[in-house]
């Protein structure tokens, strides 16, 4: 059978979005002739380069002066100047673009050597946004800057297309929510005419599948778009009408994805079913078998009117009679072998890069963070060590569903050989791993398998702040190519934390950071903010205490959300259940609502006053400024004063501190030691002396340690066994326990030895 997966745009343009490398390779294992198309990327290089902006600035020109001529008889002259400024420059940026492009890129062009030029030609273009950064720079611009000034470029483009050209435009859509706007499909629906989809994306999909012929003799082609954002739905739309167009009864097409799972999940909007023919739901896999085993994919088959289904969560058809109703389709097993089939390809999929050129995606950067530049300074390849949550019982969370429920591990020996596979074949050896939370267990396998096959991986991804990342777990996954982590804090208070079902505590919470920052990894908190029962109080004291995370150096970058109350989450569950009276849901009176999974409730805007406060000073304490102002000085109302210690996380490091130190003077397990350091050196007067996290370290071996110092040599090979690197673990490990057991009087002192190695290249994890 002939497949093609759809990944149609925008999604973040650093790198392919992995949905579609997971369904590849699930489809390929069954035989089938697959492609995979990332129209996103394709998108963005069609409107960006010289042909893209010749035909952009043609068709808006005319709208450009229009509206700067309003805005100047108006008094906005900053709109009108800039508009003016643009059409002026229109050559120049046209001119200039395929360099632009090039400095951001990985392609056939080089970038760097356009750099000099485009930093300090006073020929070269300038937006708004590219101005503003030069002139804060703090220093002389050079060609360093000249990857940040390339991306503001594109964010200036982007400015005048969303004015100009297309107010629904933006690089990246996925922030959009349709979830709580009074929106109804046929709003949404004409958006399939707006002009970046008539101008650009109807001519790629034309472009890309006009001359390309599927055999459709014996079954018809199977399209499956994926839909991981509200804001790549309508162009999904536009790409489904392009394939029933050109195959009409011969292509079955199929929508899924993360806004289908959340949104659609009760959709009874049968205007759809003029468009796909079936909505997969959740991880996928057992849908498509059911759909393969239905017989509606060979050619002329369709589904009757009135079918019965059997199970109505995984697909819905339209007919082909006049009326194309919806129509549930039922897979051909139980519920039980539907999971069972699902959970043991969740467990063994390799996702699939196989069509992807990660050439073409641009390298963003856009903050000098190091954090906030992870997301998009780099080409990653997605994947993920867990389907679901570990934990999923947070209060704000989908819990309800799939996405998070049902916690499914990978097989991570599988995985991690795959993924080296294809970093080696692609040249791409960052993994950006997108798991709900990534189990530690799992973070710590696939640290050791990447320590073993030459650390060539890094490695990065979501996570549970929690006791279990100790200083020597995260030294260890830290040596094994973890550089990063993000995860939720949500709220800094220990009420908050307890009512929203964190199951963690302020004093977990320093503790990871603790240990991962000494470690050397990156870290990342997401922060929640508009809860429906959070005062103001409850608000400013987890600013202070973020404030404090950051004055203490625990975190590198944090992004403040606004709560949304949504159909699938724990608390909403709860109320209905007659919990949480202070919770007043408004329950849309639009019957024709399109996406239902969020809400609005009662009191929901009294919170909205603190974003722009928030924001401006999380931007401030990012980049190390600011951090001893009151939090209270952020707004332009009154708060409440902190009613938090200011040494609230300080003392929390210090009880950190004293347990960390604790282990390191518990007894010492050869079985569960690993060495991470290289070779010690014994120097001049009987020290040993060696590197460990770019720190020098030495321990002198005179005193208590002077009867080893004839045993010294053989005993630092010896340690060397217990690198990650040692591929007979077993082997190794006995070999230096049989060494102690045979210096049986000096035992005692080599075992205190090696506590005293501990955190100086050596940990000791409580499973190995």
């Amino acid at each position: 059978m002939n497949v093609v997966i759809i990944q149609p745009p925008l999604v973040q343009l650093n790198t392919a979005y992995p949905s579609g490398a997971y369904l590849a390779s699930f489809f390929r294992q069954s035989g089938n002739n697959v492609k995979w198309y990332d129209l996103s990327i394709q998108l963005f290089s069609r409107i960006f380069c010289k042909k893209g902006l010749e035909t952009l600035f043609a068709a808006s020109e005319q709208n450009a002066l229009a509206i700067a001529h309003r805005a100047q008889e108006s008094g906005d002259m900053a709109t009108s100047s800039n508009l003016y400024r643009y059409l002026s420059q229109k050559d120049t940026w046209t001119q200039w673009i395929d360099s632009i492009v090039a400095i951001l890129g990985d392609g056939g062009i080089s970038g760097r050597e356009l750099c000099h030029r485009f930093i300090f030609s006073p020929h070269a273009p300038r937006g708004n946004r590219m101005d503003s950064y030069l002139e804060n720079l703090d220093h002389e611009p050079s060609v360093d800057d000249a990857r940040f000034l390339a991306s503001l470029a594109l964010a200036d483009l982007a400015d005048y297309i969303t004015v100009a050209f297309d107010n629904e435009f933006a690089l990246v859509r996925y922030g959009e929510s349709l979830a709580i706007s009074e929106t109804s499909f046929s709003d949404i629906e004409k958006g399939i005419h707006s002009p970046v989809l008539e101008f650009f994306y109807k001519p790629l999909l034309h472009d890309s599948f006009d001359t390309l012929c599927y055999d459709v003799d014996d079954s018809k082609l199977l399209v499956c778009i994926s839909v991981p954002f509200p804001g790549t739905f309508t162009a999904a739309l536009v790409t489904a009408q392009y394939f029933r167009q050109k195959y009409e009864d011969n292509a079955f097409i199929v929508m899924g994805g993360g806004f289908v799972n959340t949104e659609l999940r009760d959709t009874e909007e049968f205007q759809l079913a003029s468009f796909i023919d079936a909505i997969s739901y959740d991880r996928g896999y057992g849908s498509y078998r059911a759909l393969f085993q239905s017989g509606l994919l060979a050619k002329g088959a369709c589904v009757e009117e009135g079918q019965t289904p059997l199970y109505k969560t995984r697909l819905f058809g339209r007919t082909s009679g006049s009326q194309n109703l919806p129509v549930i389709v039922a897979p051909a097993e139980d519920v039980r072998d539907l999971q069972e089939f699902e959970n043991s390809k969740t467990a063994e999929i390799v996702p699939d890069y196989s069509d992807i050129d990660f050439s073409k995606y641009p390298r963003m950067t856009d903050d000098t963070n190091p954090m906030q530049r992870i997301w998009s300074d780099g080409t990653w390849i997605k994947a993920y060590l867990a389907h679901g949550c570990y934990w999923h019982q947070c209060a704000f969370c989908d819990v309800t569903l799939d996405y998070v429920a049902s916690y499914r591990m990978t097989h991570v020996q599988n995985l991690f050989y795959g993924l080296k596979e294809q970093s080696v074949r692609h040249g791409i050896y960052g993994i950006h791993f997108v798991d709900e939370a990534m189990p530690p267990k799992a973070m710590e396998q696939f640290a050791f398998l990447n320590a073993q096959s030459g650390n060539v991986l890094s490695f990065w991804g979501n996570i549970r702040f929690e006791k279990v990342f100790t200083r020597d777990i995260a030294d260890f996954l830290s040596y094994g190519g973890l550089i990063g982590v993000s995860g939720g804090i949500e709220i800094a208070t220990g009420a908050g934390l307890n009512d929203i079902h964190k199951g963690t505590d302020i004093n977990a919470i320093v503790n990871a950071c603790c240990a991962f920052k000494e470690a050397g990894i990156l870290v990342h908190a997401y922060m929640i903010y508009g809860y429906w029962n959070e005062s103001a109080q409850d608000l400013i004291n987890s600013m202070e205490t973020l404030r404090q995370f950051y004055e203490a150096g625990l975190l590198d970058s944090s992004f403040w959300h606004k709560f949304t109350l949504t159909r699938h989450s724990r608390i909403y569950k709860e109320w209905k259940e007659g919990k949480h009276p202070e919770l007043k849901p408004v329950i849309p009176k639009n019957s024709g609502l399109f996406a239902k999974n969020g809400l609005h409730f009662e009191g929901e805007q009294k919170s909205q006053k603190f974003g722009n406060g928030l924001n401006a000073a999380l931007n401030a304490w990012m980049h190390g400024q600011s951090l001893d102002a009151p939090v209270g000085s952020w707004f332009s109302f009154k708060t409440p004063r902190p009613t938090i210690s200011g040494d609230y996380i300080a003392k929390a490091i210090e009880s950190y501190e004293k347990q960390r130190d604790s282990q390191y003077k518990s007894h010492v397990q050869i079985e569960k030691c690993w060495w991470l350091a290289g070779l010690p050196v014994l120097a001049n007067g009987g020290t040993l002396t060696w590197t460990y996290m770019q720190e020098p370290i030495a321990v002198s071996l005179e005193g208590k340690f002077s009867p080893l110092v004839p045993i010294i040599p053989q005993l630092m090979r010896l340690i060397l066994l217990l690198k990650p690197e040692c591929t007979d673990r077993e082997k190794s490990v006995q070999q230096v326990k049989d060494f102690i057991s045979e210096n049986v009087s000096l035992k005692a002192l080599i075992l205190q030895f090696f506590q005293k190695l501990r955190g100086k290249g050596l940990v000791q994890l409580k499973c190995c």
